[in-house]
């Protein structure tokens, strides 16, 4: 990967995460890596721990950012949650897998795209 895309991924993730704590998440880990797997961001939202895969592109011409999320990535990120949840003994009331897509509009600003509840570990993509 490309020096230019890596920075244009942590900004993206960057935006993710001011996005994400703007509507009253808490952050817990960025870029955590568990089971082999990275995770962008691990957060909480009330009593349910959210782990959210963040997609930057800096155009369409891929399509939209949110849709670069295949089910083979879908099952990597289930795995890597997994893993983080056994390492860190969690015991809350619930786990959330979001999707983010961030993409620079020409006003300089972001459009932010935020898929709640994007997939779920058993619904046959993750």
């Amino acid at each position: 990967m490309s020096r230019a895309r890596r920075a244009l991924g942590a900004l993206g993730e960057t935006r993710a995460a001011s996005y994400l704590e703007g509507r009253g998440y808490r952050i817990l880990a960025r870029n955590a890596r568990s089971g082999g797997v990275e995770i962008d961001i691990v957060a909480q939202q009330r009593g349910t721990l959210v782990f959210v895969e963040v997609k930057t592109r800096s155009s369409r011409y891929q399509g939209a950012p949110a849709l670069a999320v295949d089910a083979r990535k879908c099952a990597r990120l289930v795995r890597g949650a997994s893993a983080w949840l056994r390492e860190q003994g969690w015991r809350g009331r619930g786990v959330r897998f979001d999707v983010i897509g961030c993409e620079p509009d020409p006003s300089g600003d972001w459009a932010i795209t935020h898929i709640e509840g994007a997939f779920d570990a058993g619904d046959g993509r993750g």
